[in-house]
């Protein structure tokens, strides 16, 4: 196993501690973690990149360990007793968000026996001002934010998830389109 396999388990493994530092209310610790976390996903996509160790597995692991990070921050954060915490609309809206992205693309790869998995600018966006937000709140919870700006960033995500699950939406309805054509062309043939 590769070092940046290696990493990424690593991530993984700092899921449980984060939740742990957010239950006893340590939003100092639990935000080290998160950034600490995000350094590793930057360093092992940057290792196995560079050292062309792109593998099965990490293709799979990364993104589960990002998606165990952020909708852990999200769920845990609003089941908190930190002073600031996301609203229980906005905690739907992601979670729901990435299930239905999950939910779409299993019945794609069902239907299709492939998926063209293809982020978009929306999709990327979405997870920078997750990260960004979540990185304020639990800052917030440290040193004083104006309500104003959490509550604006967290407007700005939501729209960005909107935005993201339209995109994904017609990007996926593209992908069965191709199905139907497929199908529909062996008809005539």
């Amino acid at each position: 196993m590769g070092l940046a396999n290696q990493l990424t388990i690593l991530r993984l493994l700092m899921v449980p501690l984060f939740i742990i530092l957010l239950g006893y209310n340590k939003p100092l610790y639990a935000l080290l973690v998160f950034f600490l976390a995000g350094v590793t996903d930057a360093l092992d996509g940057y290792i196995a990149r560079s050292r062309n160790q792109i593998t099965k597995l990490g293709k799979i692991l990364d993104p589960i360990a990002d998606k165990a990070l952020l909708v852990s921050a999200f769920i845990f954060i609003y089941n908190s007793d930190l002073q600031v915490k996301f609203p229980y609309w906005f905690v739907v809206l992601v979670i729901s968000r990435d299930i239905y992205i999950l939910l779409g693309s299993a019945l794609i790869y069902y239907l299709k026996g492939h998926l063209e998995v293809r982020p978009s600018i929306f999709g990327k966006a979405t997870t920078f001002f997750q990260i960004l937000t979540v990185i304020t709140v639990l800052t917030a919870n440290i040193i004083f934010i104006s309500e104003t700006i959490v509550q604006s960033l967290i407007y700005i995500t939501a729209g960005f998830t909107i935005l993201s699950f339209i995109t994904y939406t017609y990007d996926g309805f593209k992908q069965l389109k191709t199905i139907e054509e497929v199908k529909n062309g062996d008809k005539n043939s």
